[in-house]
């Protein structure tokens, strides 16, 4: 829950939970019932997560109150827990007093709200304030009078409840499915089977005994309708309040079915015409329509299901358990007790639990869950880790700096959440149509079983046929869902890619980008120093020769230097503390590197610096060095000199390094037809070299930071749809007045912040990645739109018997409920293609 001030104004923002949508008329009667609420500011319902994003002014309006007015509309609103409820399983309890004094005790702990200890399970249900108390303190409490507590993980535990409810639904869905299908299958066999060749006893004859035939048959619906009696439990009570969904269109068609139909079996016990009344009976009809449209819910619910498997992967990668190390003994403890500063100790094979930085070992991780990276980063002593990341073989002490809700990945899937809570502007046209569509479906059904009636001059069962038709053939369930299913399919694969899309709105802003202007430093660059050349003028080869310079540069903390110790170690030479090492400020060093090699003792005098300190030892240049050195700074690097024993022995240039896929990521956005700027603080020449390298033709240089966003404006405003990709650290102001901020996850923390999109690595390639995911998505999310508006538009007047006036068939009302119940499943089925999306 988030809260500003405006204007002496509370600003509450907040996602919240809905229970009871069946269809997309009900996600959008909330939306326009709360809208219109005094104080709201934005409401959006997705019916695939069943969520509600509130935007209101918690001055004029409380959380309780909207509870309320959904409440009346026949749902329910789930509020944010503020208090954290953590169980512990105890061991150690032999008597009431033993339970009453835990509660005693750990209920006066601060921050504790209330604690229940069960003798009989030997469970404790404590609630707590997670910013008060920790819930390592409550069990070392505990542990301290002498009993053992051990924490139920709960880390996971909102994934494994929604999990859980979901397999429950999913039990309960098959569970009176498999007989619902089989007692209309027998319902059909009888009503039908005369008719297709099927021997039916004479005792159910309809031309000899037409009671029996329809008696058996409404013996055999009943159950149906009783298992299927969740469409009328929630249709009927939704009808009458008039917010009408598609529950309401089914129980009012199946109800129809079985009045007439119960109606014509009185008549037959009655012995009024009881063989032309057993031929009029729609017993099957009714029973094959739950049936067909149980199956229906029963298929979409397990396939939604699967369009939240990025986020389970994502929750999956925190272990459980992890082990602390206090003193000179380890102990295991559940990861939500590790505090900030806990030293851990982590195996070879085991998940980093916290974001920390390493303090003792090495090891290579594995972090391609969280970066789309699939090779393993080698980290070391100060390094910073993730969690989630694997360790693939090293032994690793880890300090905790970031932990709970507070870490990276933790931070990653609440942003992935929001992002599949959210809706994109594509969806508002489907939204309001979902809204009046139901109770216009119902219009055109009585409007088409009463004019067949009274101006076709059809028979009641023809109107009634018709009628029931349109009734159940109507989806909107279809319109609902093709959007939000999309956007969570999409945003989970870009989870997984290594990319993070806040909302749907970025996903569909992100495919009308026709303008991406990067920033340099950090973005197309590394953003640090790095060797570039290296002009071997010793009698060395160039491995040795990087050594040497390498060991006389130990010695500095310049960050030249470290450019050389790091392009050196890179190439894995072996470095030398210099013997001896002098700085000379503004012009270099001077050192003295002696070592072994071949049993052969090495030493030498080595002079790295400017022209100036080769003029000041007498170190003659050649014309063409110094033509080469002035080549390296046209190109925006710094050039250095150096000598080895009073001799000129090589030339280096240090500049901050193009990323390798750079050049190619430019390529392959041009060739999309996506006009590339870059944009940065640096010389124009420094900047023109760089452009050049990544294959650049439109640059903007000596742009002050806080004077970025003007150019991005400009840029606008000649009409383009502009993306800004940056660091997020300097440059936030012009990521949020592009059309699209895309922030590099090089700098997380201010990434996640400050981006629309976040690239989780800092990978050029993954912008281009980034849009083509958008692309793909809404090229889904039209598929999904165009079917679920295609079938309806087709659908209904097929249903209202349009055919049939120019001599084609009519739709029989099973045919249109299966229809029906497959349209929601194709949409929900063609989103998690989107799971195999490849960049």
């Amino acid at each position: 829950m988030n809260k500003e001030n405006r204007n002496n104004r509370q600003i509450d923002h907040v996602q919240v939970d809905i229970k009871g949508m069946h269809c997309a008329s009900c996600s959008s009667r909330i939306e326009k019932v709360v809208g219109a609420m005094e104080g709201v500011e934005r409401v959006s319902v997705n019916l695939a997560t069943a969520k509600m994003d509130l935007k209101r002014d918690a001055n004029q309006l409380s959380l309780d109150s909207v509870a309320e007015t959904i409440a009346g509309l026949g749902f329910e609103l789930v509020p944010p827990k503020e208090e954290s409820l953590i169980e512990f399983s105890i061991n150690g309890m032999h008597c009431a007093s033993c339970s009453s004094r835990i509660e005693k005790v750990v209920g006066a702990m601060e921050g504790v709200d209330r604690c229940e200890v069960n003798l009989a399970t030997g469970m404790a249900k404590v609630v707590v304030d997670p910013g008060k108390v920790s819930q390592r303190q409550v069990r070392e409490t505990i542990d301290g009078l002498g009993f053992k507590a051990e924490a139920v993980s709960s880390s996971a535990n909102s994934l494994v409840k929604r999990q859980q409810e979901i397999a429950d639904t999913l039990r309960q869905l098959k569970k009176r499915l498999i007989p619902a299908f089989i007692l209309a299958f027998l319902v059909m066999l009888v009503s039908m089977g005369h008719m297709v060749g099927v021997n039916i006893p004479d005792i159910l004859d309809p031309m000899v005994h037409p009671f029996n035939f329809a008696l058996l048959q409404f013996i055999l619906v009943v159950p149906v309708l009783w298992l299927g009696r969740s469409f009328y439990v929630i249709g009927f009570p939704s009808l009458l309040r008039g917010a009408p969904n598609m529950d309401s269109l089914i129980a009012v068609g199946t109800g129809a079915a079985f009045i007439y139909s119960t109606w014509n079996l009185v008549e037959i016990g009655l012995g009024m015409n009881p063989v032309a009344r057993a031929h009029d009976l729609y017993f099957e009809g009714a029973a094959m329509l739950i049936a067909l449209v149980s199956l229906g819910k029963y298929l979409e619910a397990r396939s939604k299901a699967r369009t939240s498997d990025a986020i389970s992967q994502l929750m999956q990668l925190t272990p459980d358990k992890a082990t602390l190390i206090r003193g000179d003994k380890q102990e295991e403890i559940l990861v939500d007790e590790i505090l900030v500063n806990d030293l851990l100790f982590i195996r070879p094979g085991e998940r980093i639990p916290i974001d920390g930085v390493i303090e003792k070992g090495s090891s290579s991780l594995d972090e391609s869950m969280l970066t789309g990276e699939s090779l393993p980063v080698q980290k070391g002593i100060g390094d910073t880790v993730v969690g989630g990341t694997l360790n693939k073989n090293g032994i690793l002490q880890v300090r905790a700096r970031k932990v709970g809700q507070d870490t990276t990945l933790s931070r990653i899937i609440k942003m992935v959440q929001d992002a599949q809570g959210s809706k994109a502007p594509i969806a508002n046209l489907a939204d309001r149509i979902s809204l009046y569509f139901v109770p216009t479906v119902m219009v055109i059904a009585v409007v088409a079983g009463l004019s067949w009636y009274f101006i076709g001059d059809a028979e009641f069962t023809f109107a009634l046929r018709i009628f029931i038709a349109v009734m159940v053939i109507a989806c909107p369930c279809a319109m609902g869902l093709a959007t939000p299913t999309s956007i969570m399919v999409g945003t989970g694969r870009g989870a997984q890619l290594g990319v993070l899309v806040k909302n749907g709105e970025a996903l569909e802003t992100a495919q009308k980008v026709q303008t991406v202007v990067f920033d340099k430093t950090g973005t197309l660059t590394y953003g640090k120093p790095g060797l570039t050349d290296l002009r071997n003028f010793s009698g060395l080869n160039d491995f040795d020769l990087l050594s040497l310079i390498a060991s006389a540069e130990k010695g500095s903390e310049h960050p030249l230097a470290e450019a050389i110790i790091g392009a050196a170690l890179e190439k894995r030479c072996k470095l030398h503390d210099p013997a001896s090492f002098n700085a000379l400020p503004g012009r270099g060093i001077s050192a003295v590197v002696s070592y072994q090699k071949d049993a052969v003792h090495y030493e030498h005098q080595v002079l790295i610096g400017n022209n100036e300190l080769m003029d000041e030892n007498g170190i003659e240049l050649a014309k063409r060095i110094q033509q080469t050195a002035d080549e390296f700074a046209e190109a925006g690097k710094t050039a250095l000199f150096v000598a080895c024993d009073g001799k000129f022995s090589a030339l280096l240039a240090i500049a901050d390094r193009i990323k390798e896929e750079a050049a190619e990521s430019v390529r392959k956005l041009k060739k999309i037809g996506v006009d590339v700027v870059m944009l940065t603080g640096d010389h124009e020449k420094t900047a023109k070299a760089i452009a050049r390298q990544a294959g650049i033709t439109q640059v903007i240089a000596q742009v002050l930071p806080e004077h970025k966003a003007e150019k991005i404006a400009d840029i606008r405003k000649q009409g383009k749809v502009v993306a800004m990709v940056g660091d997020g650290i300097n440059d936030a102001p012009a990521l949020a007045t592009a059309d699209l901020g895309i922030a590099m996850g090089t700098g997380i923390d201010v990434a996640i912040e400050s981006g629309d999109i976040v690239l989780m690595k800092g990978n050029v390639s993954h912008v281009l990645t980034a849009l083509r995911l958008s692309k793909a998505t809404m090229r889904n999310i039209r598929q999904n739109l165009f079917w679920a508006f295609a079938y309806n538009v087709i659908g209904i007047p097929v249903a209202a018997g349009i055919l049939y006036i120019f001599g084609g068939p009519t739709l029989n009302p099973m045919i249109a409920g299966g229809a029906m119940a497959l349209s929601s499943v194709s949409v929900v089925s063609n989103a998690l293609r989107l799971r195999f999306f490849r960049p």
